[in-house]
């Protein structure tokens, strides 16, 4: 699906169905140096289940044009323009990582078209270690090659991994190799860059009402369970699941993380 949002072309993954405004809507935020396909395994089923699904190409990854937006209230304001050109008058919103910074930003911005929140792979304040700002903004490639291996729990898959004719951590390395082809713009950079730099965090957290989930990865090097303390003490109304996983939790738990996102969508908060 392709939306003109603030100009410019925007794409978003609908799951094989057609919008219909008399359906909710849920859109599917991603993280850093990715686009929709991380919710791959996700986004189809609840389009098939009864809701809409807006899984946002952000701008400058993916089919979305850019160049990429240089931080998360910019990300976010193009996030509700995105819904309003859509006709989501409101929706549930899920983000990952990067992409949970957007999503809190925009439950603050405009807390009247946000219904539910999840956060995954979240923390805040989300800091990028400097070493690796430095590297992905001098050796892309090898940005690209540590946090894929930070993101993952194991470098192999059990035979029986959850989500069959997936090589893990091969496709996660090939679509963030993919986005620096499509925008050379040292968009790893940017991405880390806005994540770093974010600082309404707290504030956002606090003046949150709707219904909050929050998932993560038992084994997640990147966002580890232990440094959200602030984030969640921040909402003591949020129901939390832990799933055994790393940072790539939509790959490496797929049908664990549905669950809890597809409970939460149609529990009544």
């Amino acid at each position: 699906m392709i939306i003109d949002v603030q100009g410019k072309q925007a794409y978003c993954y609908t799951g094989g169905k057609a919008f219909d405004a008399a359906r909710p809507t849920v859109a599917f935020i991603h993280g850093a140096q990715n686009d929709h396909s991380v919710f791959a395994l996700q986004t189809r089923y609840f389009a098939h289940h009864g809701f809409n699904v807006l899984a946002v190409d952000l701008p400058g990854h993916g089919r979305s044009a850019g160049p990429a937006l240089a931080s998360v209230p910019e990300m976010a304001d193009w996030l509700l323009a995105l819904l309003g050109a859509a006709g989501a008058a409101q929706a549930m919103l899920v983000g990952h990582s990067m992409g949970s910074l957007i999503a809190l930003d925009a439950s603050y911005k405009a807390p009247q078209a946000v219904t539910k929140l999840a956060l995954l792979g979240t923390t805040y304040p989300m800091k990028v270690a400097d070493a690796l700002l430095d590297t992905s903004k001098n050796n892309e490639p090898a940005a690209i090659d540590m946090v894929n291996i930070w993101s993952h729990s194991s470098m192999a898959q059990k035979p029986s991994c959850p989500g069959p004719g997936f090589y893990t951590m091969g496709m996660a390395r090939r679509l963030m190799q993919r986005m620096s082809a499509i925008n050379p713009e040292q968009l790893f950079f940017t991405d880390f860059t806005a994540c770093n730099a974010y600082g309404n965090g707290q504030l956002a957290a606090e003046a949150v009402r709707c219904p909050v989930l929050m998932v993560f990865g038992a084994k997640d090097m990147m966002t580890p369970p232990r440094s959200t303390k602030l984030l969640t003490a921040s909402m003591p109304h949020a129901r939390i699941v832990h799933v055994d996983a790393g940072h790539s939790m939509m790959q490496e738990q797929p049908d664990a993380v549905l669950d809890a996102l597809f409970g939460f969508a149609g529990a009544a908060n």
